[in-house]
């Protein structure tokens, strides 16, 4: 959306300014160099093969979101060393890049968020002392390979905090917030200029969203961007049309309580429903909506899983190796 401010002269026109208003249409492709190595291939709409990040492209996305492990079990996929081969292909893309740190040897979600195994027996203040440590040699290693990630999340779906028992919010709120502060100043030192992110599950759940917004701003922390993940159809008690209305409604309290910038970081539907490209779109729609232009983007989770360790959620058919009409939502 661009906004041109105008100032008629006489029969003249002269143009004062003109802003533009960039929304963010993107999505986490941490499984695809894994993929790619166990042989996996892709094709386009037109029943070609393509490389991945070119069908996203055609498809109107213009970022992506890359996990990191601290020491993942197989050694490799989701480290650092992992995550900065997809950047770089983003990078090759024109492509922005969002680095969503885990603080896990594996997946945190809001019934996993357990310390990296290296990690599990140090004071609270080394704990700290590691996030710190930890995050700024990470993001320093992804400047000097030419990265610059425009969004750095501190977390993942930090329902109840982060690097448990240590950081579970539940808990010590304060211990949550103070390891986050920790993530997040290393992380401003190497990128002052990277927005921050804090990101839970669930975007139709306001109260958790308030509990835990309020106990870290009650503790001295400060973000850029509230992060949510929306996934409508497992939205319990709910139909996905209910989902993505409460969605829309915490957005925008997150907007006016806190001053934030919003984003969906996660958004998924099982690649076979017939209401797909629906309820994506609505997803985007919702987040246009945000009062005062605080919606930045919406990221689908993983659209390129097809067949692959049992998740059903993604955007690609496993028949025919194409996109499915879950990314035609992103085309506008």
């Amino acid at each position: 959306m661009k906004q041109t401010i105008k100032m008629i002269i006489g029969t003249g026109t002269l143009l004062l300014a003109t802003h533009t208003f960039a929304f963010t249409k993107g999505a986490d492709i941490s499984w695809l160099t894994e993929m790619e190595d166990s042989g996996y291939q892709f094709y386009n709409d037109w029943g070609y093969k393509q490389d991945v990040l070119s069908i996203l492209r055609d498809h109107g996305m213009n970022a992506v979101r890359l996990r990191v492990w601290v020491n993942p079990a197989d050694g490799y996929y989701n480290s650092l060393q992992d995550v900065i081969v997809k950047a770089k292909w983003a990078k090759a893309a024109g492509m922005d890049v969002m680095i969503d740190f885990h603080y896990s040897d594996k997946w945190a979600d809001p019934a996993n968020q357990w310390k990296p195994g290296k990690w599990d027996k140090l004071s609270f203040n080394d704990l700290m002392a590691k996030v710190w440590s930890y995050t700024k040699e990470s993001l320093t290693s992804l400047k000097n390979a030419g990265i610059t990630p425009k969004w750095i999340q501190i977390g993942n779906e930090t329902n109840n905090g982060m690097l448990w028992n240590d950081g579970m919010a539940s808990k010590n709120m304060r211990n949550f917030a103070w390891l986050y502060n920790s993530g997040r100043n290393a992380a401003k030192e190497v990128f002052p200029d990277a927005k921050m992110i804090v990101h839970l599950a669930n975007c139709h759940d306001n109260a958790n969203f308030r509990w835990i917004f309020d106990g870290l701003k009650a503790n001295g922390s400060q973000w850029d961007v509230i992060g949510a993940s929306s996934y409508p159809r497992s939205a319990t008690g709910m139909t996905w049309q209910q989902a993505t209305a409460k969605c829309l409604a915490n957005l925008n309290d997150m907007a006016e309580r806190y001053g934030s910038e919003v984003m969906v970081t996660e958004v998924g539907v099982p690649w076979d429903d017939s209401e797909a490209k629906t309820i994506v779109a609505d997803v985007i729609k919702k987040v246009r909506q945000v009062k005062n232009g605080k919606g930045l983007g919406v990221f689908y989770w993983e659209p390129e899983a097809y067949n692959w360790k049992g998740y059903t959620w993604g955007a690609w058919n496993p028949d025919t190796k194409q996109p499915t009409e879950a990314l035609d939502a992103f085309l506008e």
